[in-house]
């Protein structure tokens, strides 16, 4: 008799298995649409303070599975929190999101912390991860993640999000000896901090290339996929079994041949591209994830429900896990996301 982690039906997509209906999670699925999550973080008092309370930041990972059964979990955490273990000041302005101390000199980069020195902030998160694996539902999958060296790098740079991430391009193209520098600390701090999860009780790992798309050229290999390559590498070095997804968005054909170039066992889809296209180009060569349009969850309709239906078959002749093209926005519907589930699972 198969245990339980072999008949999880993402794990089973992620091995390359072709399921009659996708498996089916969210990005951002816990999250300020749903009125449970609003009501643990005025519990907790700030976004930063949930994050770091495990026991709350469990619960909000766990609202979305109470509600919609979803078959995946995904630790509730931040991006942000890795440049803050690395000695980053990092705070959240209401309204407007996430500030951090800039890095863009040398005497920058000396203050920030050694690797090795990320899980004294870092081990609330972890215990997290602990509490999530006893409370799962046991057909449900935990993802970790973290962000991807350039995406994480862009915020440290800036100090903030930006329209182009202009201020990251200029100390790429200005000082490439720090910029690289200060990328190669991400990587090994975001190896570490992945592992720590695994360890914990991950049962795959996301990678989120959020700006992987302002990368173009041979920028895109060298600070895209070089260093999802690395990570995947040392994480698959260490745990074998544990799948990897990697999600360089708004990568365009960049897309295609990610798998072979990185590694990964799935790649993520936004939905700049199109199912009948991803399908012949990348799911090829194996899992995808993806790829409705995260406005659905806002506009609902018909729409939702045809487009739904059309990533469906468009990528039912290979392994597939049903998502959005983005995370869910606050304005969404949570109605909305029912009817999207109840989509999938009707074929």
């Amino acid at each position: 008799m198969k245990d339980a982690v072999q008949t999880k039906t993402i794990l089973r997509s992620l091995a390359g298995e072709t399921l009659p209906t996708p498996p089916i999670w969210m990005m951002r699925q816990a999250g300020r649409y749903l009125p449970e999550y609003k009501a643990t973080r005025a519990q907790a008092g700030d976004f930063l303070s949930l994050c770091y309370n495990p026991e709350l930041a469990a619960e909000v990972t766990l609202q979305p599975i109470r509600r919609y059964g979803f078959d995946a979990a995904i630790l509730f955490a931040d991006i942000l929190l890795v440049p803050q273990a690395l000695g980053a000041d990092l705070w959240f302005v209401t309204g407007e999101g996430p500030r951090l101390s800039t890095i863009t000199s040398q005497s920058d980069f000396d203050v920030l912390k050694p690797v090795e020195a990320i899980h004294d902030t870092l081990n609330p998160i972890y215990e997290t991860v602990k509490i999530l694996r006893r409370e799962l539902p046991a057909e449900a999958t935990l993802i970790g993640f973290a962000g991807a060296p350039w995406t994480v790098a862009t915020y440290m740079i800036a100090g903030q999000g930006t329209p182009d991430q202009g201020p990251a391009h200029a100390l790429r193209e200005g000082n490439v000896a720090l910029f690289e520098a200060l990328l190669d600390r991400i990587t090994a701090a975001t190896i570490e901090y992945l592992s720590a999860q695994i360890e914990a009780g991950a049962e795959v790992v996301k990678i989120f290339d959020s700006w992987a798309g302002s990368l173009k050229g041979d920028a895109f290999q060298k600070y895209a996929v070089a260093p999802c390559a690395e990570i995947t590498a040392a994480l698959k070095a260490r745990y074998p079994n544990i799948p990897v997804i990697g999600f360089p968005r708004e990568a365009g054909d960049g897309y295609v041949g990610f798998h072979a170039a990185t590694g990964v066992d799935c790649v993520a889809l936004d939905n700049s591209v199109s199912p009948d296209w991803a399908a012949a180009h990348v799911q090829k060569d194996g899992c995808v994830q993806g790829n409705l349009a995260s406005s659905h969850m806002v506009t609902g309709g018909q729409s939702l429900v045809d487009e739904t239906r059309a990533i469906v078959k468009a990528f039912s002749n290979g392994p597939h896990i049903f998502n959005l093209g983005h995370g869910i926005t606050p304005d969404a519907d949570p109605e909305n996301v029912s009817l999207m589930i109840e989509t999938v699972r009707a074929g």
